[in-house]
């Protein structure tokens, strides 16, 4: 399952990879703050905040009900920031027996042959298989590790809402929806105390809220320091960023729209890499329980 409560990309931005060299989340031009627009305090964003994380949660559950094409470009960047090599994959995502899998549809653009479909499709009814013969004390313990999970979720929300300074920079109209514009400083003196939470103080970023849901539909993340992962796993350098765009879909559910990653990291003792991606997301459809997972990356609902 992709976690989705705003914000938790923070604790994960070592993991994706961001990566550009900028000092300040960018102002949008599109952006206004209106002599009209309420003002909030940093206590009441801070109220916000958690509640957005809430409701977010919320909406993961909703988020299982959906199948969806995504589709990654990476560009492999030179010394110079010329782009020296393109590849694209594009996967089908689904929701299995509660779990979230992807599916290798296309590479370049191209349908895969029909030998790497082929093995596509097996290792998907392992899994299914695997989870249909889940005895019930497997069972037990996936879900109680799952709530586990939810719990260090729970956690963690509260350690961001305490990590950063708020403020609100503006109202911006996003397809058609207000929202709140909130900018986030690391907080001086912030002394984390979950896991993941110490890599807070090196991201700064800026969060768009819808105010009719109290949803995040807009995240805009930064790195401000270089973060080490372990004593020779990863070093991500400053500069490095991600965003990530969701949108409505029927009236219901928020859903990934869109998302660009840059990257400047060194992993291990190997020399660094610079990688842009972008990511774009397509073709919703609902996934009932009696919807049949069949060859070549489409899931067709049977009558």
């Amino acid at each position: 399952m992709k976690p989705s409560p705003v914000l938790i990309v923070l604790a994960l931005a070592p993991f994706l990879a961001l990566g550009q060299e900028t000092t300040a989340p960018p102002s949008t031009p599109a952006a206004t703050a209106s002599e009209s627009a309420p003002t909030l305090s940093a206590d009441q964003i801070r109220d916000l905040i958690r509640q957005v994380a809430e409701k977010d949660m919320e909406n993961e559950k909703k988020q299982r009900d959906y199948t969806y094409i995504e589709r990654v470009e990476e560009h492999r960047l030179d010394g110079k920031g010329q782009v020296k090599s393109t590849e694209t994959r594009t996967r089908e995502v689904m929701m299995l027996y509660g779990d979230q899998v992807e599916r290798l549809i296309a590479k370049n653009d191209r349908p895969l042959p029909e030998k790497d479909a082929a093995k596509e499709d097996e290792r998907i009814q392992k899994l299914t298989d695997k989870r249909k013969n889940e005895t019930d004390e497997q069972r037990a313990k996936r879900l109680k590790e799952e709530e586990k999970d939810r719990e260090e979720t729970r956690q963690f929300v509260s350690e961001i809402a305490d990590a950063y300074n708020f403020h609100l920079a503006g109202i911006e109209n996003l397809e058609g929806r207000d929202t709140y514009m909130i900018d986030a400083d690391p907080r001086p003196g912030f002394e984390p105390h979950v896991k993941g939470a110490k890599f807070l103080p090196k991201f700064r970023f800026r969060v768009w809220i819808d105010k009719a849901e109290s949803q995040w539909v807009k995240l805009d993340a930064q790195c401000i320091d270089t973060v080490s992962l372990g004593l020779f796993l990863a070093r991500i350098h400053k500069g490095s960023r991600i965003l990530i765009e969701e949108t409505r879909v029927n009236d219901e559910v928020w859903l990934p729209r869109h998302m660009e990653v840059k990257v400047d990291v060194r992993l291990a003792l190997m020399k660094n890499f610079d990688i842009e991606q972008d990511v774009t997301f397509r073709d919703y459809k609902k996934f009932r329980s009696d919807t049949r997972i069949v060859p070549l990356g489409q899931a067709q609902e049977q009558p």
